[in-house]
């Protein structure tokens, strides 16, 4: 089953990085962050990506053509014009990188997909969120469903610290960092049927999130696969440094890989 990657947007909330990469190419402990999501997916069996580039795609389409040599062990001889790899460190993955455009919105990207995509089910999921979803949990409640997409809910921490105060002025509880106020969001992780290119319906400037999921909410054919463990999506500086922080403390709930 084949994984597709929103990769193209401009990432502008992020702009101390993005102004030479783009977002999904912003690293995480020395890795894009798109390495990351590309590695979860293939924690669990699923090797086969379509990425969705627009804005910088020249960045994502180097990266993976250079990645067997990136990441070996080399001898370069310049006199004898030889290369000598030692070892290898490669990934069992086939990668498809489609130019989308810069300024298509994400339903649009994703209807470019169309004919590489086919008549099969497939997942879709954002360049920028890391989570510890379990994909064939996820899957699995997708196909009893029945439905044409399932989207993955999920409850983001607060931004700022909450306090129980009493009438006396007494703190009764605090925590730093809540679920915010018990909403469910769209947290990527889709797995989609064929069927979702019928609902997108203008071209380029279709925007997945707005008419094609409002209009399949309205048909019965939208379900939420509710996950209530780690998430988190790469919007601002802060959200990257915190990541970061996490990889870098050996304490990254994404990385199943490594567990």
């Amino acid at each position: 089953m084949k994984v597709v990657i929103l990769a193209g947007g401009y990432g502008t909330r992020l702009s101390e990085e993005t102004d030479l990469r783009p977002k999904p190419m912003v690293e995480i402990g020395g890795r894009p962050i798109l390495w990351h999501i590309m590695k979860l997916y293939s924690h669990w069996g699923f090797d086969e990506f379509v990425i969705l580039t627009g804005y910088k795609s020249h960045v994502i389409k180097d990266y993976f053509i250079n990645y067997y040599t990136r990441y070996s062990d080399i001898t370069v001889d310049m006199k004898n014009n030889s290369l000598e790899i030692h070892s290898h460190r490669s990934e069992p993955w086939k990668v498809t990188m489609l130019y989308t455009g810069r300024e298509t919105m994400t339903g649009g990207r994703l209807l470019k997909a169309k004919e590489c995509i086919g008549n099969e089910r497939f997942m879709l999921t954002y360049g920028d969120g890391v989570s510890d979803i379990n994909i064939p949990d996820l899957l699995d409640f997708h196909i009893k469903s029945g439905k044409t997409v399932t989207l993955t809910a999920v409850q983001p921490t607060g931004k700022y610290g909450s306090l129980k105060v009493e009438s006396d002025n007494r703190v009764s509880s605090f925590l730093e960092k809540p679920v915010g106020d018990g909403a469910w969001i769209n947290g990527g992780f889709f797995v989609m049927e064929s069927k979702i290119f019928d609902y997108i319906k203008n071209g380029d400037a279709t925007v997945l999130e707005q008419e094609p999921l409002e209009r399949l909410a309205a048909d019965n054919a939208l379900v939420a696969f509710k996950h209530t463990g780690f998430w988190k999506a790469m919007d601002t500086l802060k959200d990257k440094n915190e990541l970061t922080g996490m990889w870098v403390q050996g304490k990254a709930p994404w990385a199943l890989w490594l567990r």
